[in-house]
């Protein structure tokens, strides 16, 4: 009897709570606290509520048509709310009375920029805390929301666990600003040694796998928790033999490799995949990872191979020809041998591949790369690719929405889609390095930035 008590007890309180929860997650009527009546948070926390959808048209005088590649002129965007209802020629459409007017006619309109490899968490340093890194990644993605980035792909926490999913919620509520994001979580490696009960895996780092089961197991436990992607590293350094020749070092088994792919498939999730080079680079490829992330010394066979599985590549190009690798490599070859040059070749080849889809993605990690300057990336696939920019645009608008699968929703400026526009002063199909002095940022009919209205008010 005294069991049943506690246990009535236990129940009427949990009820109770339950009870309450679900009171605290209706809209407070009639509101009894300060200001207007408020919206309430999944967490039970009222916030003032977003702004009625207004009628907004944007006058470009530019607009880049991402589909065609070609430069309009004279273009307006009807917009309600947080998606695009009409676009065409000035003398087409017709702004409705009482609409809110940007005049953007003086600079070039684009979509919304989109990063298909970025960290938004920093490296976590030992003695990091959770609160520390929390606030860091929110730095983060809000200046690459700012540098003109309305959506992208995160590709690891650098050990901070499953904090990139928190965020990305806290940015799809509206809680915080941030680009439209999808997320991998912790990613998985290799184990190549048995798991010591003594030392265990850090439940915040990457994911450790020593076996096919282990690795499906490690699929189907970061798709549970929220993952987008599942990022996946086939190889691990790099090193330059005494003749020069180039070594990659081999992680997962093939059959490891293929199970985490089919696994993360079977449950409706993508693939991204770490490879510099060498067996696992086309270990990867074989196994069809849905983006080729990096690979150093992608040939012609393997980009064939690509175009024929409709991969992606993701060379992160602007991030692997920085100063630092030559400074490692001198280090380790006293000057004799570099991977910069190998890397651009592979690069190059990829953009004159018939077919094969090529990525913007950053790496931006807070290490050498810093989160807001992005568009750097542009640059390097036009200067050391020899990408037109019009493709190097394409590739991180258009292309990157259909990595995402996104296609129907960002990536160009058409009707029904959201309204994430961003606006640079000159053009930059005349000039890529327009895209690193973004001016004006819109995301879902929200203004982000607008440099230009201070530019022509002073």
């Amino acid at each position: 009897m005294r069991y049943q008590s506690v246990m009535a007890t236990t129940c009427g309180i949990l009820l109770g709570a339950t009870a309450l929860w679900a009171q605290v997650q209706q809209p407070p009527a009639p509101w009894r606290g300060a200001g207007p009546t408020p919206c309430v948070g999944s967490d039970g926390g009222v916030y003032k509520c977003p702004p009625a959808a207004q009628v907004v048209a944007v006058r470009a005088g530019r607009l880049f048509d991402t589909k065609n590649g070609t430069m309009l002129t004279k273009q307006v965007v009807l917009l309600t709310g947080e998606r695009i209802t009409e676009v065409g020629p000035e003398g087409q459409v017709k702004i409705p009375a009482g609409a809110q007017v940007i005049d953007l006619t003086g600079a070039t309109v684009l979509p919304g920029l989109i990063d298909a490899h970025t960290h938004m968490f920093d490296t976590r340093k030992p003695s990091g805390t959770t609160e520390s890194s929390m606030l860091i990644a929110v730095s983060n993605v809000q200046a690459d929301l700012r540098a003109g980035f309305t959506a992208a792909r995160d590709m690891s926490t650098h050990g901070n666990g499953y904090g990139d999913i928190e965020i990305r919620d806290a940015i799809n509520q509206g809680r915080i600003d941030g680009p439209r994001y999808q997320v991998s979580t912790l990613g998985i490696v290799w184990g190549a040694s048995p798991a010591d009960p003594r030392a265990p895996d850090n439940p915040l780092a990457s994911t450790v796998v020593r076996s096919v089961e282990d690795a499906r197991a490690a699929v189907r436990e970061q798709v549970k928790h929220g993952a987008d992607w599942i990022k996946l590293y086939p190889t691990g350094g790099y090193s330059f033999t005494t003749t020069g020749k180039v070594q990659y070092e081999l992680t997962y088994p093939m059959p490891v490799l293929q199970a985490l792919i089919d696994e993360a498939h079977r449950l409706g999730k993508k693939t991204g995949c770490h490879v510099y080079g060498g067996e696992g680079e086309r270990n990867a490829i074989i196994a069809g990872c849905d983006t080729i992330e990096h690979a150093f010394d992608l040939d012609q066979e393997q980009a064939n191979m690509m175009v024929a599985k409709k991969l992606f590549y993701d060379p992160t190009l602007q991030r692997y020809i920085e100063p630092y690798m030559d400074d490692n490599d001198a280090k380790n070859t006293g000057g004799k041998y570099r991977i910069i040059p190998i890397f651009e070749k592979a690069v190059s080849m990829a953009a004159t591949t018939k077919g094969l889809r090529i990525m913007v993605g950053s790496g931006a990690d807070g290490s050498t790369f810093a989160h807001g300057t992005q568009a750097l990336e542009f640059e390097a696939l036009v200067k050391h690719a020899n990408m037109t920019p019009a493709r190097a645009i394409q590739s991180g608008t258009i292309v990157n929405a259909e990595v995402l699968g996104w296609q129907d929703r960002i990536g160009s400026i058409d009707k029904g889609k959201y309204a994430d526009l961003v606006a640079v002063s000159g053009d930059p199909l005349a000039d890529i390095t327009e895209l690193q002095r973004v001016k004006f940022v819109m995301k879902g009919g929200k203004v982000i930035k607008n440099d230009l209205l201070q530019a022509s008010a002073k």
